[in-house]
Formats: structure tokens, sequence, C-alpha cells
């Protein structure tokens, strides 16, 4: 690698989003269908004579212990390859904290860098000791195509993926970015919560996700825990689906535990129209699944 390399770490969409209680060791069980669409954050990789990672991002500070560095940490404690260090210019595309998963893509794009680098493919294990450094939505990323396409069952923490074959690339997603905060922390606390007071939304089982994936949107019974329970304190996140609905979607609901909430159309050309009535008044954008 004697130049500057360009890798795409494109976004996820959650087609349903189950929440399980509490287990012993205070983490939860999710149940749910990833997808990557065509939004993208940009990694511009290149080496320096420094070991180590050096990430930078014009449009936002990162943290000082973020996905990118623990997965090149990662990576070289599970090959023990770290003759070549990286400088890393992050363009963001994906909207951060908003439930597609743009940083975790971003630790899996490196690692195919890396893999470029080496001239080395990981196994499963490997790729698997990365994602358990880095973060529990990695895991999908790291299965995904050389180009960082997929879609997956995702369940247990995250860690269990199991591929789709043959996924839709026929849903058009108008994707509204309220002004809302939604810390993931905060969100498995208000799940918690509505757990203890005996609340629970009833949701298609692990082994049904694919059926209903493979449904006209508008015959969908895909929920999302987090939603209720999120959009009963934002009611932008509220109202976003309710605008979501009112252009015709064929079905809304919130990506991950937030804030982006998507709808989903069919028509191509629905969509277009309904994302640019929307963009009237909300910050919003239609990508496809791919």
């Amino acid at each position: 690698m004697l130049k500057e390399v360009s890798s795409k770490a494109y976004a996820k969409i959650n087609f349903g989003l189950r929440v399980l209680p509490k287990r012993a060791d205070g983490f939860h069980n999710i149940e749910s269908i990833f997808q990557t669409i065509d939004l993208y954050d940009e990694l511009r990789v290149t080496p320096v004579s420094e070991r180590g990672c050096i990430v930078h991002c014009d449009s936002m500070q990162l943290p000082e212990n973020n996905t990118l560095i623990n997965a090149y940490n990662a990576f070289c404690e599970c090959t023990g390859r770290d003759s070549i260090g990286l400088k890393v210019n992050l363009i963001k595309g994906i909207p951060a904290g908003g439930g597609l998963g743009g940083g975790s893509s971003d630790a899996a794009a490196l690692i195919r860098v890396l893999q470029g680098v080496y001239n080395i493919e990981l196994n499963d294990e490997q790729l698997d000791f990365i994602a358990t450094k880095t973060g529990s939505d990695v895991f999908f990323f790291m299965h995904c195509d050389k180009d960082g396409k997929g879609c997956s069952l995702v369940s247990g923490r995250g860690e269990y993926i199991k591929k789709i074959e043959n996924p839709r690339k026929d849903l058009y997603l108008v994707m509204i970015f309220p002004n809302a905060k939604s810390s993931t922390k905060e969100a498995y606390a208000l799940i918690d919560k509505a757990f203890a007071e005996g609340k629970e939304i009833k949701s298609p089982e692990l082994n049904e996700l694919e059926s209903v994936y493979r449904m006209d949107p508008e015959n969908w019974t895909f929920i999302n825990t987090f939603t209720p329970v999120i959009a009963g304190v934002s009611v932008e996140i509220n109202q976003a689906i309710i605008a979501l609905k009112n252009v015709g979607c064929c079905y809304a609901e919130m990506s991950g535990s937030g804030s982006t909430v998507y709808g989903a159309f069919t028509d191509r050309q629905q969509a277009i129209s309904a994302s640019n009535l929307l963009g009237e008044t909300w910050n919003c954008k239609l990508v496809q699944t791919i």
C-alpha cells in the first residue's frame, strides 16, 4: 500500500428490532434483520511511518477510544501485524447517533482495508474477535461481502449472524433525521423501566422475521421495542413517524435506538415525491436497500 486507499462504509437499517429483557450479565439480547443501504461514510486511508492509527474527521469530534482505533488495535492483537501505521481521514455521510451503525461500519471498512494492506484474509473467528473488542453491531458488518454490503438475521447481543440470501433491493426508504438525540444507554434504561411495569409489545419470533421481510411492506408486522419508549419522550420522533404515514409510505418505524425514522416504499417515484414533500419541513434523505 503505497498510496491513499478509499473505502465506503455503508449504513444499516433495522427491519424489526425486538429487545428482550435484561440478562443476568446486564446485557440485552436482540432479534432483528439488518440490511445495508446506499448511505455511507468514506474512509481515506494513507500509510504513515509511525506505528498506530491516527483518525481525523472534519465534521465531528471523535472520542479518543473510537471504533476505528479499537478495530485497528484488535486487528494488530489477533494477527500480530502492526508494522504499518495508518492515517484515516473519515468523511461522514451517515448521521452520528442515528441508529444507522455508522461507527460500526467504519470499523469493518477499516478491517477490509487492513486485510488488503497485509494481503491476508481473516477467518470468522478472527473477525468475531475484532468485533468483540469493538462493538455489538460490528459483527454484522464484519460478515458483509467484500464491498461492505449485506443482509442478515441478527440475534444474541448482535454476535449471531445468519445471512439472508437474495436480499431485497426493491425497497426505497425516506429517512427523516429529527432534531432529537437518542442515547443508546438511556434508551435501554427506558426499556428496562417499561419491562418492570409489565409493558411488552407482541413481535414476530426470530424464525418468522425473514417471512415477514419477504411480504409487501404494507403487511409487515415488524416492531421496534425502542420506538414507543423513545417516542414517548420525544415529540419530534413521534411527529416524524406520523409525517411519513401521511405521505403514503407502506410502513414507518425508527431504526435502531433512534433517532432516525424511515418510511418504506416499493415505488421509486412515489418515494421521490414523498421525500421532496417532506423535505420542505424535515431534514430527510431518500435511500435504497443494497
